[in-house]
């Protein structure tokens, strides 16, 4: 007798339907999946942090295409200049260097350097020829009346465009120094013609409250920035322009100072600009090209 041989019909039933209850199961399994695979799908939007991981969250922008780099934040031009300004004045630690720069159409001066006064030397004739012109449009003064050799239209321009003592002298005691002193404070400048200081923020503000009209009329404000324009000595400020840039400036130069400050204009942009500086050099052509480096930094950010 062989008790391993084929098994009887009841064994074969058993046997379906333990196959059977197998399939049912792996199908019932694999509906299961498949739903909660659905909710899944169907779920918050991938945006949020739901079903994210820490590494698994989805950048702010998109990732840059294979091979390339994500683009670097660019600093402002402004932030550039600064910058610069701050190099080259780093760089010639050995003079004292003051810089303000103010935009012409409104906005606070940005000062560099030394902001305290200066010996303003030449550069405050343009507060005695804006006071000067002043009187004559308040009719206490006339352009025409004889002053000195000549007459107060001449020693103006001899000032100004020549950087004449002897008229500045001149049109001072004309003026009256009480009178100097409160017109330089009616437009916000605290000015003394016996000490002769200013810093180059006040400078700057004064250039312009000129090209914009804010001090005379416009006859009046045109021909003083006329002589203000090619002048006898063009070697700081404007010898660092370009052909595209009008400069209306005026220097100054007293025992160690040599200053200039300037109105830059070109295409409908302008700013003044005033650079003081003091050495034992004097203009030398290190001071000078100091002066060039400051003058190029400002107009390439700005004008350029």
């Amino acid at each position: 007798m062989n008790p391993s041989g084929p098994s009887g019909p009841a064994s074969d039933s058993r046997n379906t339907r333990r196959k059977l209850l197998l399939v049912w199961a792996a199908t019932a399994l694999l509906l299961l999946g498949l739903v909660t695979l659905a909710v899944v799908r169907t779920g918050p939007a991938p945006g949020t942090d739901f079903l994210a991981g820490p590494h698994d969250q989805r950048p702010a922008h998109p990732a840059a295409a294979p091979g390339t780099h994500a683009p670097e934040p660019q600093a402002s031009p402004a932030a550039d200049l600064d910058a610069e300004i701050q190099r080259i004045l780093a760089e010639n630690s050995g003079y004292r260097i003051g810089v303000a720069l103010v935009d012409t159409h409104g906005g606070e001066p940005r000062s560099y350097g030394d902001g305290s006064e200066f010996v303003a030397a030449s550069t405050a004739k343009i507060i005695t020829a804006a006071a000067y012109y002043h009187l004559v449009e308040t009719g206490e003064k006339s352009l025409d009346v004889p002053l000195g050799s000549f007459d107060a239209a001449f020693q103006v321009k001899a000032m100004v465009n020549a950087s004449s003592d002897d008229s500045w002298l001149l049109l001072m005691q004309d003026i009256g120094y009480p009178t100097l002193i409160e017109y330089a404070a009616s437009i916000g400048i605290s000015y003394d013609p016996e000490q002769n200081m200013l810093t180059p923020a006040e400078m700057a503000l004064l250039l312009r409250q000129l090209s914009t009209g804010k001090l005379l009329n416009a006859e009046h404000t045109k021909e003083l920035l006329g002589y203000m324009q090619q002048t006898n000595n063009e070697r700081l400020i404007p010898a660092a322009v370009g052909p595209d840039v009008t400069v209306q400036h005026k220097y100054g130069e007293l025992e160690g100072y040599v200053h200039d400050a300037a109105v830059l204009t070109s295409g409908g942009r302008s700013y003044a600009l005033a650079i003081y500086s003091w050495g034992e050099d004097g203009e030398s052509e290190e001071r000078l090209a100091v002066i060039h480096q400051l003058t190029e930094a400002v107009t390439g950010a700005l004008l350029s």
